[in-house]
């Protein structure tokens, strides 16, 4: 099980010099009431009168676990859970650990995770209660504000779930038989879409599947070049997602609300040897991650952010020993590189290497996140990385 723990602290005791006359019987009837707690009882001619806008505001305050037990106290706090005033105040008034979350083919349905917040490793269980009956081999294939995206192989199916709420829902492919690349799960303000590629016709397509009517809808014309990077998802970037082409290289987008493909008109930095798309959907910034060096071979990495003149603006270069190691991981094969966005972080990875390099866009600093002390040494391959923010109210 998936377990949050909130901090709690526990005061100490009162204790008091002061003297107590005997013509004050109320002061002595105080202390004691608040000495002897577990003879305190809540009034209800008291709580019966306190307005609802203020018993929402003490109780979205309450740790999450205690939180959801109110549920089924009564029928008021059960309705109040899900309200949108109360989801909203929860929301900002409460803050959950985010994690880097770690897939790899020999964890099977457990999945390591590192907690952002204190710095340690926990581990995830996936409670078989969220999968079908038939669904007996899954893998995850995409994450996004609090919801996961498995491909349910056996099944010709997709399973969005929300761990934290114990809820999921799962999605037909369009078709049978089925094959898809680049698949990208974006979360919306009213719900989420799925992209993915398919080139198993005489024409290229791609799909996309929409929460808010539970339906797919097909589009013409993608480029057949872009199925090259399939380790990189797209980059959701002023209501588009963003990719990138292998040489020559440049930057295509897919406007998800009409179904068009078109170019970012912008001009690539020089010499590069790979190009991954990285976004900060909160600030709506795109960045590019990239090699630079010749004949394939990279000799440094550098990061680049979009400009509001729509120009590549250079804004970190990775150290040179990093760099070095990043180069003897990847063994120049950068097809196995893969980018994406963590709470404030760039995380650069490699299908075939256990570690995270990531640069803290607030500190403009480059770190290297250490292997999980829960994997074996003998595995090599296979590593797949996810930004996880739980999120109670990321509905599927």
């Amino acid at each position: 099980m998936f377990h949050l723990k909130s901090l709690q602290t526990t005061p100490s005791s009162l204790k008091s010099n002061m003297k107590i006359k005997a013509s004050q019987p109320m002061i002595v009837n105080v202390l004691k009431s608040q000495t002897s707690s577990s003879s305190t009882e809540m009034d209800p001619r008291i709580w019966s009168k306190l307005p609802q806008e203020l018993l929402e505001h003490v109780l979205c305050f309450l740790p999450l676990k205690t939180f959801l037990n109110l549920r089924s106290t009564c029928k008021n706090f059960n309705s109040l859970v899900f309200s949108a005033p109360f989801v909203s105040k929860h929301s900002s008034a409460s803050h959950l650990s985010s994690f880097l979350l770690l897939s790899h083919p020999q964890f099977y349905s457990h999945f390591p995770l590192y907690d952002i917040t204190i710095g340690s490793w926990r581990n995830l269980a996936v409670p078989v209660s969220l999968f079908p009956s038939f669904a007996s081999q899954f893998n995850l294939v995409s994450s996004s504000n609090g919801l996961l995206c498995f491909s349910l192989s056996n099944s010709c199916s997709f399973l969005v779930c929300n761990m934290l709420a114990k809820s999921a829902r799962v999605i037909q492919h369009p078709f049978f038989p089925f094959s898809f690349e680049l698949l990208t799960l974006i979360s919306t303000p009213k719900g989420y879409k799925i992209f993915m590629l398919c080139s198993k016709f005489p024409s290229n397509y791609a799909f996309v599947y929409d929460s808010k009517d539970h339906s797919w809808r097909k589009y013409h014309g993608f480029q057949p070049l872009l199925i090259d990077n399939f380790h990189q998802e797209g980059a959701f970037y002023k209501g588009s997602l963003c990719f990138s082409t292998p040489e020559p290289f440049s930057t295509v987008c897919f406007d998800l609300e009409n179904g068009k493909w078109g170019n970012l008109n912008t001009e690539m930095p020089r010499e590069l040897t790979f190009v991954r798309l990285v976004s900060d959907t909160v600030k709506g910034k795109l960045y590019l991650v990239g090699g630079m060096g010749r004949n394939g071979i990279s000799r440094t990495v550098r990061l680049w952010e979009l400009g509001k003149g729509g120009n590549w603006e250079e804004l970190a270069r990775l150290p040179e020993l990093m760099c070095r190691k990043f180069v003897s991981v990847c063994y120049h094969k950068y097809e196995q590189v893969y980018c994406f966005w963590h709470e404030g972080m760039i995380c650069v990875c490699c299908h075939t290497w256990p570690e995270i390099l990531y640069y803290k866009v607030s500190r403009r600093s480059w770190h290297w996140l250490p292997k999980c002390p829960l994997m074996p040494d003998k595995w090599s391959c296979g590593f797949r990385w996810f930004s996880f923010a739980p999120h109670l109210y990321a509905l599927p």
